[in-house]
């Protein structure tokens, strides 16, 4: 009976180690995403065009010994609480290598300061814009490739100008988002001698805006600058104001450039209407990546898909780079993206594997631009200003 027992035990090892031995775990890289909530019609483009990163990988070979590499989508609902429980799952239980995201400005905040920053993941949001984000003490873990607003609202604040917009009123959301971009754009617009006729903050999800905005609407301005989200409570102030014919003419920043207005109010009723949203610079990678993203079905056009894509695709090459150590993503992250080595574009990843395993430099050249970091992981960017036509958004001006 004894001999009888060693034998299956032995047979059970042996399969066990037969099994452990060709057995292959997924990689993982979180995408943590506003699934839910104000942006709620953006993520699912930029979580697709992701996606569309790992889906390249997985075709030309899979990542370090041949894995595969595995989405893993959380909904931050783009907020601080939400964000800081999709990280606590994708890192704790997912066992995460890196994340993309999360979307939103707080939820980027909390999540990296609550769980990605303690646990030394590596993040890279794609969308996620406050200029509070430059200033964590993140030990070099949070990375962006979309500009901080402190770009984005001077950049806005300046074309607007140049473009006879003299006096205007300022509505923004009480959030990070919010708060960083509508303080940038005003400083700006104010230092090229624009008038602020009304700066009001105001808090999510109110059934009416009209006293806000009729205080606002107070100082003479005509038009009215919106920093919130198309899907949520910046829809509620357009309509409200285009109802109440309390100004003439809006703008919005890269929040309100959503399909939401356009589909709720009709392009008829926004004439008057532009938002600033980021845009890819134009190069080989943007064109290879619209081709590529097309093909899988998605629109090129859409906000945040170009930082999406790169944000995914650089960490799986960063993931590569540092042999699948989650410590060392960080390092290898700036590696793959300084300018220095061989270029790799947009889907070119059986390329960059071999030059990695060489130990050759490669250089990532993104949809949304070159991505080489600075000290805080920030990146510069391409800015432009969208009016309302037959067929949705389309480019006005390039934003300086």
């Amino acid at each position: 009976m004894k001999s009888k027992f060693i034998a299956i035990a032995g047979g059970l090892l042996a399969a066990t180690a037969l099994a452990g031995a060709t057995a292959k775990a997924d990689v993982k890289i979180g995408l943590i995403g506003g699934v839910s909530g104000p942006i709620a019609a953006m993520a699912p483009s930029m979580i697709s065009a992701a996606q569309l990163a790992f889906q390249q990988v997985n075709e030309q070979g899979g990542i370090l010994d041949g894995e595969k590499l595995v989405g893993v989508v959380g909904d931050s609902a783009c907020n601080p609480q939400g964000g800081t429980d999709a990280a606590t799952k994708a890192v704790n239980i997912e066992g995460v290598s890196a994340i993309v995201g999360p979307h939103c400005s707080g939820a980027v905040l909390a999540a990296a300061g609550s769980v990605t920053i303690p646990a030394g993941i590596t993040v890279v949001t794609p969308s996620g814009t406050s200029p509070e984000i430059t200033g964590l003490d993140d030990k070099d873990t949070v990375f962006r490739t979309v500009p901080s607003d402190d770009y984005q609202g001077r950049a806005l604040a300046r074309t607007l100008k140049e473009k006879g917009y003299n006096k205007v009123a300022v509505a923004y959301i009480n959030n990070d988002y919010g708060t960083g971009l509508a303080d940038a754009f005003k400083a700006e617009f104010e230092a090229q001698s624009g008038e602020i006729a009304g700066f009001a903050a105001h808090e999510d999800g109110k059934a009416s805006y009209r006293s806000n905005l009729a205080e606002l609407a107070s100082g003479g301005a005509d038009t009215l600058v919106i920093f919130d989200y198309g899907d949520g409570t910046g829809l509620t102030i357009l309509r409200q104001a285009l109802e109440n014919g309390f100004f003439e003419k809006f703008v919005g920043g890269d929040g309100m450039k959503s399909d939401a207005p356009i589909n709720e109010l009709g392009a008829e009723n926004l004439a008057t209407f532009v938002a600033s949203s980021p845009v890819g610079e134009k190069s080989d990678s943007l064109d290879v990546f619209n081709e590529a993203y097309k093909a899988a079905g998605g629109d090129p056009d859409a906000i945040f898909v170009t930082t999406s894509y790169d944000a995914a695709f650089m960490l799986a090459l960063a993931v590569e780079k540092a042999g699948g150590d989650k410590a060392g993503v960080s390092a290898a992250l700036r590696e793959i993206s300084n300018g220095e080595g061989e270029a790799i574009l947009p889907g070119e990843w059986e390329k960059a594997k071999k030059l990695i395993a060489a130990g050759t430099a490669i250089d990532y050249k993104g949809a949304a631009g070159d991505h080489n970091f600075d000290a805080a992981g920030d990146v510069p960017g391409t800015y432009a200003l969208f009016e309302v036509g037959a067929d949705g958004f389309e480019v006005m001006v390039e934003m300086k």
